[in-house]
């Protein structure tokens, strides 16, 4: 960044946040225009790609290079962007700060949470988790995070991991959350004011449960690193167990098998969305193995979008990976315009037929059969457990001169509403 002229000490008397602020936000902005002008040069790119293939059966190979090399930074200036958001909603990594942003400064727990990662003493945590009635806890299970650092994980969490962001999420002290689901709706009608009200069925009742299962990381720490006291131990921990969760997690919610994992929602029975059943997610067929159709590719998403009740697509998201989201790009509509349009604001999503577009590495490929793409009101159609607490675990002997931090949490999810999501089938 290059400073503007000035005076001799006028530097000195800003602080260093507003700099880095002001610098963080002229990154942002330069990182949204390149993506808007990668997305201009793809479109005349592809254009030029559709005359060709009109005019001479077939499309020059020095164009379809070019577009490939276009639609790959578009995806890198797509990345850089997202990073760039979420690094500016970190926290700062000194301890000043962040006793500043905690206002009385370290609480109890928290002080003797950094004795226990600098230094290995764990007799403060002991008589704190003794004093709480806290199980499992001690040499062999690890000992409890404070809950500032736990926020700041789950919030981490919600920003890296597509699924998460879009579901339900809730916190519970046990083993699994249960729900009742109706599997079949209660039946009414219409009646005369003075009529007979005979009596209706009632709705059938299933129990649903989800179990709380482990997941785990280990970052490593040098001795030197624990030593220097203007570390802030909270971010450095968060900071080494977020990309770990987030993609177990990611691979988890999208495609789990429900055995030591959350199940994720392509693991669930599916049906021809013309004749769905409670307890199944309903998929539309493309008509084509392993691709969109040739004539009109672009009719299969307007299926998706619409083989959901208006209640469920007011909400609707789009899930796919960025290799199924490079071969959407090149749809247009009957106007010529292009149906997928990057982000209009850092931080914001790129929009699909006018819904957003999340980005899930775990969803698969375009293949014979594959369900690569999703739409659906996930907040209603899937649900995440996160069991309260963190626990990490001291060990300074297996990877000496390391020490390691066998760091645990307990999460579960599956489909809660099997009628909110709807699946695009390549076959």
């Amino acid at each position: 960044m290059t400073l503007p002229d000035t005076a001799p000490g006028t530097i000195e008397t800003k602080t260093g946040p507003a700099l880095e602020n002001k610098a963080g936000a002229g990154e942002t902005k330069a990182a949204l225009a390149d993506l808007a002008t990668a997305f201009e040069a793809f479109k005349a790119t592809n254009d030029a790609r559709m005359a060709e293939i009109e005019g001479r059966l077939g499309p020059d190979v020095v164009t379809e290079e070019k577009l490939a090399r276009i639609d790959a930074a578009l995806d890198t200036a797509r990345t850089r962007l997202d990073r760039l958001s979420l690094d500016r909603a970190r926290p700062p990594l000194g301890q000043p700060e962040a006793a500043a942003r905690d206002g009385l400064g370290l609480s109890e727990h928290k002080a003797a949470f950094d004795l226990y990662v600098r230094a290995g003493e764990s007799a403060g945590l002991k008589r704190l988790e003794e004093k709480a009635l806290s199980a499992g806890s001690g040499p062999d299970g690890g000992y409890l995070v404070p809950p500032t650092i736990e926020r700041e994980v789950l919030r981490r969490l919600a920003a890296l991991s597509p699924i998460r962001a879009l579901a339900t999420v809730r916190t519970i002290s046990g083993g699994q959350y249960k729900r009742a689901m109706s599997v079949t709706a209660p039946v009414a009608g219409w009646v005369a004011e003075t009529a007979a009200r005979p009596q209706t069925d009632s709705p059938v009742l299933a129990e649903m449960s989800y179990p709380a299962m482990e997941l785990y990381a280990m970052p490593a720490a040098t001795q030197t690193l624990l030593d220097d006291a203007v570390v802030d131990i909270d971010a450095w921990l968060a900071d080494e167990v977020e990309t770990a969760f987030a993609e177990q997690e990611g691979t988890a919610f999208v495609s789990g098998n429900g055995v030591s994992r959350p199940k994720g929602f392509l693991a669930a029975d599916t049906v021809a969305n013309t004749a769905w059943v409670p307890g199944k997610i309903g998929f539309v067929g493309t008509g084509v193995s392993a691709g969109f159709p040739a004539a009109n590719p672009s009719d299969v998403l307007f299926d998706l979008v619409y083989g959901l009740r208006a209640a469920y697509r007011q909400n609707g998201t789009f899930v796919m990976n960025r290799r199924v989201q490079s071969t959407i790009r090149k749809f247009k509509d009957a106007d010529g315009n292009y149906l997928w349009q990057p982000p209009l604001a850092a931080g914001g999503a790129a929009t699909l037929l006018g819904f957003p577009v999340a980005e899930a590495e775990a969803m698969p490929d375009i293949a014979a059969a594959s369900l690569s793409l999703a739409f659906g009101d996930f907040r209603r159609g899937y649900l995440v457990v996160d069991r309260t607490g963190l626990r990490v675990l001291r060990d300074p002997y297996s990877a000496k001169p390391y020490v390691l931090f066998y760091t645990t949490k307990r999460v579960g999810g599956g489909v809660q509403d099997h009628e909110a999501i709807k699946l695009l089938r390549f076959a």
